[in-house]
């Protein structure tokens, strides 16, 4: 059942289904319950995270220690939700007591047969399969707050881009979800309430187990600025520790955080050996009535132990599900043991025949525009870096987008981030180099505007300083830069002086300081996106067409393209 806190929607259209949930959850709260148990319960909790979507396996699998030889590693075939939905259906059966969750980043960033539906189909599969619960990560606000709060109620679009035809286009009305979505540290400016509820407290034999939802504070920082305008992010600890008292106060005493920020660990999938990333901090900080932290966000498997709690983390795309046990006390309720498993959704798992009539249905509405062939390549484009930064395809997108916005707005350079390149672009045997738009939605499937500004030449410098300030790897996020444009860094200075004085040049010529400069980025970057903040001083902005469709134009316009020499950007020491 659910028990929520009072919350208000952040706009009239959503307000009267929240209020009907509540409504929902009040006489919930008044039904008869079974007596509380009066042995030890044990609770089976299954978690998800960062599905992004992939309802057919994605082509990686999961890469773990070689069982012959720990020194090697081999990848698995993995994930799907034909495959998911019968290992959690498996799992299930071990135990009455049981509860579906995740970590959120369960669309957005996705396959083309989820994408081309807004995620509809994603949502329909997770909801089929009985997800309850799920944290909103950063990626649920890809397509902006209204868009979101969609996915949980039903109804089509009016988001960007709906009226290019992906919307209102499946082949039944879409409700919304069948699973609730917490967001207790997302917070509508206005009211000052949580866009979603913060918690979903389901009972088992009597004793109610709390399950609080947030995604990570710098969502703002890593998501398009406007698709999160009038919502605040809040600290994660914080938010949870304030909780605590409320949920005491109805008697509840277990809880498990489901978060969308995570770590890394260096061992196998199912370790924790030298854990680290903001997990850990975050763990450290939270009130000692946490019992188990279900994580996400990094894409990494891990099952730890932090500060003496249990903290999991099931991979990314399907390929693994976190089985939690649980022991409740019947007298005080609260947790006295836990423990889990991450268990590989091995494609060898029987497919589930409700999840394989879901794909193929979608697959047949998608296939027209999936096959559609839009051009062809003389070789493989990888984004694969080079010491410098710079990869083969990050060249070419580049200069796609230079293309698309040199006449409309006198564009001269041209940046793309690493980030935002999911795949290599690859000719198929026997295709002769064919290149179909299916192959370009997976190179670039976040569908966003480009933004075409000036800056001087020395807040051009500043944005490529800031490709080592304030990242998450001391390699930073090296831009990709179009044709006629280059620099030179040094990786023997510090972060925020590496770029060789005088280096940036135009054609050839350098760029003065005071010059101005036509610059074309993503909307992602344009808002400040990686923490390259100096672009939301850029002047005179003019937005143009979708990423994937300056992509799209280039390759059409360029029938041969093949991997140029990375020599655009020049790395010292």
């Amino acid at each position: 059942m659910f028990r929520t806190p009072p919350t208000r929607a952040a706009r009239a259209a959503t307000a009267a289904p929240l209020a009907a949930l509540s409504l929902l959850a009040l006489f919930a709260g008044c039904a008869i319950e079974p007596p509380r148990a009066t042995e030890p319960v044990s609770v089976k909790v299954l978690a998800i995270n960062d599905f992004h979507g992939n309802l057919r396996p994605s082509a990686g699998g999961i890469r773990i220690k070689d069982p012959a030889d720990p020194t090697k590693t081999v990848i698995v075939p993995a994930g799907g939700s034909e495959h998911l939905a019968t290992a959690v259906a498996q799992l299930r059966a071990k135990n009455p007591n049981h509860i579906f969750v995740a970590a959120g980043d369960l669309i957005g960033a996705t396959p083309l047969l989820s994408a081309l539906f807004r995620d509809e189909p994603t949502i329909e599969s997770l909801s089929l399969m009985g997800l309850e619960a799920s944290a909103v990560g950063n990626h649920e606000f890809d397509k902006g707050t209204d868009e979101l709060v969609r996915m949980q109620r039903g109804g089509c679009s009016n988001a960007p881009g709906a009226g290019s035809g992906e919307a209102c286009k499946g082949p039944q009305p879409f409700k919304g979800a069948g699973f609730r979505y917490l967001a207790a540290s997302t917070v509508v400016t206005a009211s000052g309430q949580t866009l979603f509820p913060a918690y979903h407290v389901k009972r088992f034999q009597g004793i109610p187990v709390a399950f609080i939802g947030l995604t990570l504070k710098d969502t703002p920082t890593i998501v398009v600025p406007d698709g999160v305008r009038g919502l605040s992010f809040r600290d994660e600890a914080e938010t949870v520790n304030a909780l605590v008292p409320e949920l005491r106060r109805q008697g509840i005493e277990a809880i498990v955080l489901l978060i969308h920020e995570g770590g890394a660990a260096t061992g196998d999938y199912n370790e924790c050996p030298g854990i680290s990333g903001p997990i850990v901090n975050i763990v450290g900080k939270l009130d000692r009535a946490v019992d188990v932290v279900v994580s996400g966000h990094t894409h990494r498997a891990y099952n730890c132990r932090i500060d003496g709690r249990l903290v999991t983390s099931a991979d990314k795309y399907g390929t693994v599900v976190s089985e939690i046990d649980l022991v409740l006390d019947p007298k005080t309720g609260d947790v006295t043991s836990a423990r889990a498993d991450n268990l590989i959704v091995r494609t060898t798992f029987a497919k589930d025949p409700r999840q394989t009539a879901l794909i193929e249905t979608y697959e047949r509405l998608v296939a027209p525009l999936a096959k559609r062939v839009v051009g062809r390549i003389g070789a493989p484009l990888s984004r694969s870096g080079a010491p410098s930064g710079e990869s083969a395809l990050g060249q070419v997108i580049a200069d796609a987008q230079l293309a698309a916005t040199a006449r409309e707005f006198g564009a001269q350079v041209a940046l793309m981030n690493p980030g935002g390149i999911r795949a290599d672009l690859g000719a198929k045997p026997g295709d002769d180099g064919q290149v179909r738009y299916e192959d370009l939605f997976a190179v670039q499937p976040f569908y966003n505007n480009l933004v075409t500004m000036t800056l001087t030449g020395a807040q051009l410098q500043q944005v490529l300083e800031q490709q080592w300030v304030n990242q998450p790897t001391a390699a930073g996020r090296v831009l990709s830069v179009s044709r006629g444009f280059s620099y030179g860094w040094d990786a023997s200075r510090p972060p925020g002086q590496r770029i060789v004085a005088g280096s940036l040049k135009l054609n050839g010529a350098p760029i003065a300081a005071d010059a101005k400069v036509r610059v074309t980025v993503n909307s992602f970057l344009a808002g400040g996106g990686d923490n390259i903040t100096m672009l939301r001083q850029g002047t005179d902005r003019r937005t143009g067409m979708m990423d994937v469709d300056a992509f799209e134009a280039h390759i059409k316009a360029n029938p041969s393209l093949a991997p140029g020499a990375l020599d655009r950007i020049a790395r010292l020491n």
